[in-house]
Order: C-alpha cells, then structure tokens, then sequence
C-alpha cells in the first residue's frame, strides 16, 4: 500500500510539473524584437537606426546620416554626418534655402523687352533690347506676347538693332566640375523653351505678325538706362521651386543658383552665389570652410558636403517659418509625387516623408522632413557614397524613412 501511495504520488508530481511546462511553453518568450517594441521613442527608433549600421551595404559604401528631432531641438543620431561627401542632388536644398533666405519669398524672375528711338508713320528709328532673366520657364507663347506688344505699340518696321542683353551672368555656359559627356543644361540669361535662340525665335515671331526688318543689326549689349518698356514676364520663385524640386530639373537649380549671384553684382557669377550660401551656414551654426561648393544643382563632381551641413540647413529653415513655408511644399512626397512617386509605397513614410532625392553615379542620397509617430517633426539627411547599385541605396534609405515614420 505504502508503495502505491509513492507512487500515486509520484504520478501527481509529474502531472502537475508536466502542466507547468506546458504553460510556460505555451507563452510566447520574450524576444529581442518584443523588448524593442516595448521601448519609448526615441530609444525604439534609436534602436532600429542601430541595427540598420550593421547592414552588409555599409561594407562596400560610405555613409553619412544625421536625424534631428525639430519639436525638442535636439539630436536623435548620427552616423558619420560630418564626413565629407558629394550631395548629388540634395544640392538644391542648399540652393533653394539660400535663395528664399536671400532673394525673399516673394522674389520674380524677370525677363523685359524695352525700345530706345523714335516712332515715325509705324517705323521705329532705334532699337529693341531684349533683357535675360535666365528664366527657364520661358516659352514660345511668352515670346509671341513680347511680339504682340511690339505690334501694339504701333510699330510695323524696324530700322536699327535688336540687342540681346545677357549681363545678368557671365558668359559661362556650364558649371564647374560637370561632366563633358552628361545632358548638361546651357546657361544663358535669354532662353525660350530651355534653348539658347532667344533672338532667332523673337525674329520669327515679328515676321508672324507681318513687322518688317529694315537694314537690322543684331548684337549684344547692355539696354540703356532711358530705354522704355514694352512688354515684361514674369515667374514667381515658388513656380520655379516645384519643378526644381520635385523634378529635380538641373535647369531650373542653375537658374536659381544665378538669381542669387546677380542679386547684388552683375554679371553673376559661381562665386558671388557660393559667397551667400557659406554665409547661410554660417548663420546655421556651420564652419562653412569645410565645404567645398561648386554650383547650384549638384551636377558637379566638386561638391562636398556632409549629411550634418544639408540637415542644419533644413533645421535653419524650420526655425525661419517664411523660408520653411515656400520651401516645404516644393518637396517631393513619397509615394505620392515627384522623384519619391514610386517610393515608400505601403510604408509608414507613405505620405509622410517630404525630401529631396540626389542621384549621381554611385551616389544616392535624401534628405527632408517627416513627422514621428508621437507627432514629433523631425529633419534627417543621408547620403550613400560608392553605392554602385542605386536602387539597393534607394531601398536601404526607404527604409530608414519607415522607421522614423513608424
């Protein structure tokens, strides 16, 4: 008896660890990924940037990333941001700042058409002086208008000159450090539809509205100071910001680029606009020495920057609200439009990142702003250099965007 009372017992026993072991199998285990989840922001994002370091593409590439929390005014991290790298296109961030902190935000593009002589039975005896904006919206049908007025004016005949004033810039026509063989856009102060035959289209459209050239000169100069204006167009930066931007169209940057050089000197050149971009970072707390600028829309193979140079810009633009303004919806929005149309799609980023994209050979990089999940807004830039296969940058980069998000 005493024998089958042990060992009833000793079934108990077993039955009763046998079920314990069953409950605590039966919980899931704590893992690494649920102690994540469990930590409070920022530690989480923290936490998920940290483990996005140890990727296996940061073995063959260069990498800067810096992430500020705009809400607290404070560092989030940072990942070789002040190494030295080249922004590609994240240079039109540098650009645009400049140009909203610099020019204004109300500033226009301007381009005229002015005459100097007298009018005498429909013959005009003196000359028309078509002035560059460098506008790179410029069209057909603006060129048509400035014909018109011509033909309001009452003028049918032309005897004398028309004179193209290109003094707005230098007589460069590409910037400096880009590559020969690259679609490079020709920088001239007098475009139409992006080309450099401003006199042989307005030409074309004086014979359109039947006004004759009489024994015309046509030549370069400078427009007089008593010349009268016939006809003037004009384009809004924040015109000229959505296609630079959201496109990224390098025309548009450069145009941009030399609005801010000829602000104050004429004719404008590369080094006037670097003048006021390194006073910009300065004014963003910046050793603006450290960088090497080259032009405005990050073709060039010259330009150096680091990720913690495009972010204090950003986070400059922030802190002065009308800057920020202009600026913000200029930026393309991911998964929604421009050059982040196709990313980020089904991601916390989704409608949430707003950034500008760079592309070069072997550099990819991003850099904008987003908002936390605990509605935080934050600024963040990155670059990959030596990234031979961009869409593996591309996807990595997608991704620290949907931990910021998340």
């Amino acid at each position: 008896m005493k024998k089958r009372t042990i060992l009833g017992l000793f079934w108990l026993l077993s039955v009763s660890l046998y079920a314990q072991t069953e409950q605590i199998v039966s919980e899931p285990a704590a893992t690494s990924d649920t102690i994540e989840l469990q930590l409070p922001w920022p530690q989480q994002m923290q936490s998920q940037l940290d483990s996005m370091m140890r990727d296996p593409l940061l073995d063959y590439t260069q990498m800067g990333l810096m992430v500020w929390d705009l809400t607290d005014d404070c560092q989030l991290f940072g990942m070789n941001q002040r190494q030295l790298l080249r922004p590609a296109s994240t240079m039109k961030l540098v650009t645009a700042i400049t140009a909203l902190d610099y020019l204004g935000t109300n500033y226009h593009y301007t381009t005229s058409l002015y005459y100097k002589g007298d009018i005498t039975d429909h013959t005009l005896q003196g000359n028309l002086y078509c002035v560059g904006g460098l506008d790179p919206s410029f069209s057909y049908g603006d060129l048509d208008a400035f014909a018109q007025s011509v033909k309001q004016q009452g003028i049918d005949t032309i005897c004398g000159s028309i004179i193209a004033d290109n003094t707005l810039k230098d007589t460069l026509k590409w910037g400096e450090g880009w590559c020969w063989d690259d679609d490079n856009p020709t920088l001239s102060p007098l475009l139409v539809d992006r080309k450099d035959n401003f006199l042989l289209q307005f030409i074309n459209a004086l014979s359109r509205y039947d006004i004759v050239l009489q024994d015309i000169t046509i030549r370069e100069g400078q427009v007089d100071e008593d010349a009268i204006l016939l006809s003037q167009h004009k384009t809004s930066i924040d015109q000229i910001l959505l296609r630079m931007m959201k496109d990224s169209d390098n025309l548009y940057a450069e145009s941009m680029y030399y609005q801010i050089a000829a602000h104050s000197n004429h004719p404008g050149k590369a080094l006037y606009a670097q003048r006021q971009e390194k006073a910009l970072m300065e004014r963003a707390g910046l050793n603006s020495s450290r960088y090497k600028l080259a032009d405005g829309s990050g073709l060039s193979l010259y330009n150096y920057l680091s990720a913690e140079c495009l972010l204090r810009l950003l986070r400059y633009a922030y802190q002065h609200q009308p800057v920020y303004k202009h600026l913000l919806p200029s930026l393309p929005v991911a998964g929604e439009d421009g050059t982040l149309k196709k990313r980020m799609i089904d991601t916390h980023a989704e409608g949430n990142v707003q950034a500008k994209t760079g592309t070069l050979t072997g550099i990819i990089s991003l850099a904008g702003y987003c908002t936390a999940s605990n509605g935080h807004r934050l600024c963040f830039a990155m670059i990959n250099q030596g990234a031979l296969s961009g869409k593996a940058a591309r996807n990595y980069q997608d991704k620290i965007c949907d931990i910021l998000c998340e």
